[in-house]
């Protein structure tokens, strides 16, 4: 009896040695992924628009939404990533500000690019000359994007003043951000008139999560989407139309995006987890989805799928 309480005792001890001793992760340490935005390149409302569906966003800001962009953070090392600056990337900021604070002004440790639509990269002015007037914040970008930026005005400018330091990135060449954060490029096909296109895919300790803002329609990819799903834990894909029927004056041929309602039919035959990882995003105007408890948003979610939400936050 005595050798048992003794044995027990000695566990004890040895526990609460090990509790002192351990260093577990504090709970919000994993790094996060936080939507600033959903909107398509001219944010919603759209300018110009008096019709019904912006009509009442004009008169309540609560209504509003930012352009489509990602920022990445990794609360231990206090360091900050966006994906694409959009033209309301001083909000954005603003908003990054509030959730991870730095102190630092930008307090970016990099800005990475989709493409050359206006959606994607002129929010980089606000970081120019005549605005913040910010020192070598690294910007990452695909060849034919980092030549569109050297050598047209007024984004020269901000690399001759190192307001900005371009770093050349590749398609399907990992890059390492930190020890716990990789994030890959991936060349999709989406009018392509000045630069390459390209998606992100971001890696962390225990999840990966894929951004494709902006393609054509999925068929006119060389890559299978669904095979890129079943590799990741979270999917936010290209959500700019709901459907055909949404701008009656324009030829959609000229815009090429795939619909909500095609993407629905194209992955009705998922697996649940697989369409729970989807979360459209890039909504244009006159999408339906923008309204909270449409009937869009109530047929995706009933279908499985998800629509991102802006502030929501994703650890990874």
């Amino acid at each position: 009896m005595f050798k048992k309480q003794n044995l027990v005792i000695i566990g004890l001890v040895g526990l609460v040695i090990f509790c002192v001793n351990a260093k577990p992760q504090a709970v919000g340490d994993e790094p996060f992924v936080v939507v600033l935005g959903i909107a398509q390149d001219a944010g919603y409302p759209q300018i110009g628009c008096e019709k019904d569906c912006c009509k009442d966003v004009w008169g309540d800001t609560s209504k509003r939404r930012y352009v489509s962009c990602l920022a990445i953070v990794d609360p231990i090392s206090s360091q900050r990533w966006i994906i694409d600056a959009t033209p309301d990337f001083k909000h954005q900021l603003r908003l990054l500000d509030e959730i991870a604070p730095t102190g630092d002004t930008p307090g970016l440790d990099g800005i990475l690019l989709t493409h050359g639509h206006i959606g994607h990269y002129t929010g980089l002015m606000q970081l120019g000359h005549e605005a913040m007037g910010a020192k070598d914040v690294p910007v990452y970008v695909m060849p034919r994007m980092r030549e569109y930026l050297s050598t047209n005005g007024p984004w020269d400018q901000l690399v001759r003043y190192r307001n900005i330091k371009l770093r050349a990135i590749e398609a399907d060449q990992p890059i390492k951000l930190n020890e716990r954060i990789t994030v890959t490029p991936i060349l999709v096909p989406h009018r392509e008139e000045y630069t390459e296109v390209v998606g992100f895919r971001i890696d962390g300790p225990s999840k990966s999560i894929l951004f494709i803002p902006d393609i054509d329609k999925w068929e006119r990819w060389d890559r299978s989407i669904e095979k890129l799903i079943r590799e990741v834990d979270i999917a936010f894909l290209d959500g700019t139309f709901y459907d055909g029927d949404e701008l009656p004056n324009r030829n959609m041929a000229d815009i090429p995006h795939p619909f909500i309602s095609e993407s629905m039919k194209r992955f009705e035959l998922l697996p649940a987890k697989e369409k729970a990882k989807i979360r459209f995003i890039h909504f244009n105007h006159t999408n339906p989805v923008l309204h909270e408890n449409s009937h869009a948003q109530k047929v995706i979610k009933s279908a499985g799928f998800g629509v991102a939400k802006q502030l929501k936050r994703t650890q990874f």
